[in-house]
């Protein structure tokens, strides 16, 4: 096995670690008339059972949560990306866009509400929390229309804002997010559970925190404009609402020790460990010392990229880096791509000719940036393969068209949808000899 098909293969397994199905059936159980949820048990409910959900694996989640509840569930809504259905019985789906909102999650948000507002106090309203739901479930705030919101999104997205960033601004542009979906449930008793695709597994981060407590402000979300020099770009009306709230004009989100979580149990069913630990077992059957690196790797892609390749040439081979988590892209130029394929390529153009490093850079989820790859596998002949095709490494790095130069490479990583989300897994891989020369460039 060449180091590059280690790296697919440990890929492969962690991937497989991540799947929601026994994630969901450990989390969540009927035992003995009560309903486990996480460590907490509750009497089943007297009423009805409501399943909402929204995120690129709560369609996956609400099929794995019906297995369990079956017809105990009276009625259910979800909201996925496109592609990212999964067959539901009971559970309604729909499909919308990712990372830009549309008018499809906003109608998918408002049937959400519909449905917790009209749960009683005898009710359970079961939430199904991964990432992605941020954009798929929006529900603009009076005053700011839905292309304000898109408008916004694609500033900070493009400015490098972190989700934490991000999240802090879309909170208080929305009437669900923040801690407001469960206000909205009031008085049902609400439990989500939850896949974190954020460092920290923050609950306030996870898809915006539809049902825990926002600790951020209005005035919060105006630094972020600041910060990222997006303000003077930033759509009037979303500038007059967080003005308005940072005023005291406007009700701020629900915050830590607000009476209403006293009903809410937010439970994390997964995280990124689940993968990083896979990776690492399945490193160390294949021959290689595992060194996990972090599980709360953060950064600039390039620069992330460029001390990944440093520190693996420290290693004694043959030995594997190993990290999770979520770097950022700051976009100044026109091209394709996100910010696995972003590192990628840094890497391949800090490796020099002959060495046998190969990096792997994929995104849970299958999918990074506005592609269709979820990351990269690149070796010391990438920008040889990639400059033999026609492109220049350095040129399509400065444009932010990494998905176009490992495309001509082939050295992009395409799984498709996985209906999963735990963050992204970076593989360094030092074997200790040259990579062997391939005449086929996608093998």
């Amino acid at each position: 096995m060449t180091a590059r098909e280690a790296a697919v293969a440990i890929w492969q397994a962690a991937l497989a670690a991540a799947d929601v199905r026994p994630l969901v059936h450990r989390a969540l159980r009927i035992e003995g008339g009560a309903l486990i949820a996480g460590d907490g048990r509750l009497p089943m409910p007297a009423g009805r059972i409501v399943v909402v959900g929204c995120g690129k694996a709560s369609a996956a989640m609400a099929r794995a949560v019906e297995e369990i509840l079956g017809d105990r569930i009276a009625d259910g809504f979800v909201v996925v990306k496109d592609g990212y259905a999964a067959p539901t019985r009971r559970v309604r789906l729909a499909e919308a866009g990712h990372p830009v909102p549309d008018s499809r999650g906003e109608a998918a948000a408002a049937e959400i509400l519909r449905l917790v507002r009209e749960a009683g106090e005898e009710d359970l309203v079961l939430v199904l929390i991964s990432g992605g739901g941020s954009a798929l479930m929006p529900a603009p705030a009076p005053g700011v229309g839905l292309e304000e919101k898109r408008a916004v999104t694609r500033l900070l997205l493009d400015a490098g804002a972190t989700i934490d960033e991000l999240n802090a601004v879309r909170k208080h542009l929305s009437l669900i997010k923040g801690g407001q979906l469960a206000r909205a449930a009031a008085p049902a008793r609400v439990v989500s559970l939850v896949l974190s695709d954020v460092v920290g597994d923050r609950l306030d981060v996870v898809a915006s925190g539809p049902t825990a407590a926002d600790p951020t402000t209005f005035a919060d979300a105006l630094e972020v404009l600041a910060r990222r020099g997006v303000r003077g770009r930033t759509p009037a009306s979303v500038l007059r609402r967080l003005e308005a709230g940072r005023r005291g004009e406007v009700e701020e989100t629900p915050k830590p020790g607000d009476p209403l979580f006293a009903r809410v149990a937010n439970v994390v069913i997964g995280n990124n460990r689940i993968v990083v630990d896979a990776a690492a077992d399945r490193t160390r059957q294949l021959g290689f010392e595992p060194r996990v690196l972090t599980r709360t790797l953060q950064g600039e892609a390039r620069d992330v990229a460029r001390d990944l390749v440093a520190r693996a040439r420290s290693l004694a081979p043959p030995a594997c880096l190993v990290a999770g988590g979520e770097t950022t892209v700051t976009v100044r130029g026109g091209g394709r791509g996100g910010r696995c394929q972003e590192l990628a390529l840094a890497a391949a153009l800090a490796l020099d000719p002959g060495e046998g490093i190969v990096v792997l850079a994929a995104g849970t989820d299958g999918t990074d940036g506005p592609t269709d790859a979820a990351g990269a596998v690149v070796d010391a002949g990438t920008v040889a393969r990639g400059a033999a095709a026609g492109r220049d490494a350095r040129q399509a790095l400065d444009d932010n068209d990494a998905h176009g130069f490992l495309s001509a490479s082939g050295d992009l990583v395409v799984t498709g949808p996985t209906k999963t989300n735990l963050l992204d897994l970076y593989l360094v891989l030092q074997p200790g000899c040259s990579p062997e020369r391939r005449s086929d460039p996608s093998a």
